[in-house]
């Protein structure tokens, strides 16, 4: 050992030391004196840099260059955000195992790993179950006592520092479990429960779990009213019953089924419904030859569900007994056809959902007159002949353009004797009974109502015109436009 300390007087036997490569033992001498060569490090470091190995490492640039100086920015750099569904995953007597997912947000630099920290109930110390992060999200905390309640939080770690912990909401009781809690749903209860009013509301719902799991009802965070809602509750599963049911029982209510820390959840959505109240603003919009056009608005009150359409009934004077006219009509207007001449008419409209028909029906305010058809007076002074002739239009159709949801009119005039037969055809396809569309005529004015149209009502409409001596036709184009 005294060797080496005359080695350090001959510093400058490793220049030529240095130059002479097949000298194998002078290295180690060299490794010796660089410790107390710090004082002289500049004149020695200088000698050194011959060597290939030091020389592309020596050159001080590389110290020099302020390549760190983005490392200032860094601090600047927001830390990850907590780690998502914090769980229990296993309870055994002396250890607790917990799973979680990674945080949303892992900042630039990237999350460098976790860091579990536990509590014992009623303490506020916290300490470190991990001596150092690591990037698993599962970690088993061992050496804890049976019996002990602690409690748990994680942390992502990075180089911009830690996150806001992910705290378990409850304490683990370390004890052994011995079958995780488990919510069995059945399939029915899968999707929204539907109840009419008065009816009772029996749900069965299993689990499982060891030891016997703790089972918590809850509606909005807030327990159930007991007084209304009866629990029971086995080993095996929760019944939830209600003897009559009420609209305010609808709603979502979470199960959750906990033993210590570890819980599962589900949750039931229950509707009760009840019949619509009737339709508003039944209105007796117009009455034409054997035809009645009716217009409304939908109930107020839909039972808390959705409605499926309406039912349409109309009464004869002369009987006074409702017949169905039209059912499950999906619009909020109809036309009745067929109505037989000199008869007078009401009519009513029910509203109908999942739960049926309303109870009080929507009745016209007017009657609608079905008026018998008056006979044309020839004085006998003028032959028939001298006033027959064929159709002839006087007034043809123009081209319209309207926007989508506003009725529109379209009008022409024509004159022939006997009264032409009006037929009014959308691209050469004569138009029936529909009751989109009003056609009247007054004293030679032919008029379409084309009622709320939308741009697949747009096209080449026309106006024919029959009678025995021949016939005559316009035709006119209409561009619906949607609204802006």
């Amino acid at each position: 050992k005294k060797e080496p300390v005359p080695t350090p007087k001959e510093e400058p036997a490793p220049a030529p030391a240095a130059e002479e490569p097949p000298a194998p033992e002078h290295p180690p001498a060299t490794e010796q004196p660089t410790a107390p060569a710090d004082e002289p490090a500049p004149v020695p470091t200088a000698e050194a840099t011959p060597t290939p190995e030091e020389g592309p490492l020596a050159p001080p640039a590389e110290p020099q260059a302020p390549a760190p100086e983005p490392k200032p920015e860094k601090p600047k750099a927001e830390p990850p955000s907590s780690p998502l569904s914090l769980a229990v995953e296993e309870v055994s007597e002396n250890s607790v195992t917990l799973t979680w997912k990674a945080p949303e947000q892992t900042g630039q630099s990237g999350v460098d790993g976790y860091v579990v920290e536990i509590c014992k109930d009623g303490s506020t110390d916290w300490t470190v179950a991990n001596e150092e992060p690591f990037l698993s999200t599962r970690y088993t905390i061992q050496d804890l006592s049976s019996g002990d309640k602690i409690h748990v939080r994680v942390k992502a770690v990075s180089a911009s520092g830690a996150s806001v912990p992910a705290t378990l909401a409850q304490p683990v009781l370390i004890r052994e479990i011995l079958q995780l809690p488990r919510i069995r749903m059945p399939r029915h209860l899968r999707q929204t429960y539907v109840r009419r009013v008065g009816d009772a509301v029996n749900m069965m719902i299993p689990f499982q779990g060891k030891p016997q799991p703790e089972v918590i009802w809850t509606k909005g965070d807030q327990p159930l009213d007991t007084s209304h809602i009866n629990i029971r509750n086995t080993e095996k599963d929760t019944i939830f019953y209600i003897r009559e049911a009420q609209r305010s029982d609808s709603g979502k209510y979470e199960l959750t089924v906990r033993i210590n820390g570890a819980e599962d959840k589900a949750t039931v959505d229950i509707r009760v419904i009840e019949p619509p109240g009737p339709p508003q603003n039944l209105k007796l919009v117009d009455v034409w030859g054997f035809n009645v056009a009716l217009e409304w608005t939908p109930p107020v009150d839909n039972g808390n569900s959705e409605i499926k359409g309406y039912t349409v009934q109309k009464s004869d004077k002369k009987s006074g007994k409702w017949f169905t006219a039209l059912e499950r009509c999906t619009r909020t207007s109809c036309t009745i056809s067929d109505l037989i001449i000199g008869n007078t008419y009401s009519f009513r409209v029910f509203a109908e959902n999942a739960c049926g028909l309303s109870e009080k029906a929507a009745v016209t305010s007017g009657v609608a007159h079905i008026k018998k058809t008056k006979t044309a007076y020839q004085p006998e002074k003028i032959p028939q002949r001298d006033m027959m002739e064929p159709p002839k239009f006087t007034q043809p159709l123009t081209d319209r353009t309207t926007t989508r949801g506003y009725s529109t009119h379209l009008f022409c005039c024509v004159r022939g004797f006997p009264q032409p037969k009006i037929i009014w055809m959308k691209n050469q396809m004569e138009i029936r009974e529909d009751p989109k569309y009003i056609a009247m005529i007054e004293q030679g004015v032919c008029s379409l109502e084309i009622r709320k149209p939308n741009p697949f009502d747009g096209g080449i409409y026309t106006c024919k015109a029959v009678n025995p001596l021949g016939e005559a036709s316009v035709d006119c184009k209409l561009d619906v436009k949607g609204k802006i």
